[in-house]
């Protein structure tokens, strides 16, 4: 998941259409269209040699509601971005969803509802961001946010191994139920099963980084993060059954279609410069 809030059309599906070497616009899941969690089959087109890029013939629509509670440490952020508690003053983001690094008191985070309209709602303003170095719109897709003050949440640890790094995950997010739809008022939550680099790369060719991102998404489509859930966690349980975050949404080609998984960033592969650089905030 450039860092625009418009999502490219995809070209009309067909494995013809698609090689290693194809150059695939980075798409990225931030903002204001498409869905928190896809969750219906797609209808699509035959697909056809040489076709001309085509829109979505049918949207995809919502997912299943989360229950208050049920993940504490999901961050709603005021730019229209995802993210989690990975200390109780500190959110983990997407690259894509800041402009740089530095003060910043213009982020306004909302945490502890799943409704964003409870009036349970806990809101803080940041004061610091820290964007991955080195960030230029491919890979290292993370960033930090400080908040004003911490808040009395649970955190979402981070994978600092590449042990749950497969598997089925579970995703979460308020953006909207349907490609090109509006964001949710709700959060929403899916699972979507772990894809090989080598299956993703022959998705999205070189615009894959097998080092730095990790995918996930049925062969069939019908499941994905989408725009407006960028900088959301991918999360999944670890060996003694707690929650643990192996991705961040970060991009993809099209919205919840066959052979077009959601890409994620890798926390496993940032984990020692996510927590140095929290350590300096």
């Amino acid at each position: 998941m450039p860092s625009s809030a418009s999502r490219d059309q995809p070209p009309t599906k067909g494995r013809q259409l698609k090689t290693k070497q194809r150059t695939l616009p980075r798409t990225l899941k931030r903002c204001a269209a498409a869905s928190a969690v896809a969750l219906a089959a797609l209808s699509l087109q035959p697909a056809q040699a040489n076709a001309a890029p085509t829109p979505a013939p049918q949207p995809v629509v919502g997912g299943t509601r989360a229950a208050q509670g049920e993940f504490p440490w999901m961050v709603r952020l005021s730019m229209g971005c995802g993210g989690s508690l990975l200390t109780r003053q500190i959110v983990l983001t997407a690259a894509h969803c800041v402009n740089g690094s530095g003060n910043n008191t213009g982020i306004t985070a909302t945490l502890g509802v799943a409704d964003l309209r409870s009036p349970d709602a806990v809101t803080v303003r940041s004061t610091k961001v820290l964007r991955a170095p080195g960030y230029n719109g491919k890979g290292k897709d993370w960033a930090l946010i400080k908040l004003a003050q911490p808040v009395d949440l649970p955190t979402l640890p981070i994978a600092t191994t590449t042990a749950y790094d497969n598997g089925t995950f579970t995703v979460a997010g308020w953006g909207a139920d349907r490609e090109g739809g509006r964001q949710q008022r709700h959060l929403l939550k899916a699972q979507v099963p772990f894809v090989s680099d080598t299956s993703c790369r022959q998705s999205y060719g070189s615009s894959f980084v097998p080092d730095e991102e990790i995918c996930a998404g049925y062969p069939q489509g019908g499941t994905d993060t989408c725009q407006g859930d960028s900088g959301g966690p991918m999360f999944r349980r670890d060996n003694a059954g707690a929650w643990i975050q192996v991705g961040i949404v970060s991009w993809g080609y099209g919205c919840a279609r066959p052979d077009y998984p959601g890409v994620y960033t890798q926390v496993s592969a940032f984990a020692p410069a996510i927590t140095q650089a929290a350590a300096t905030l």
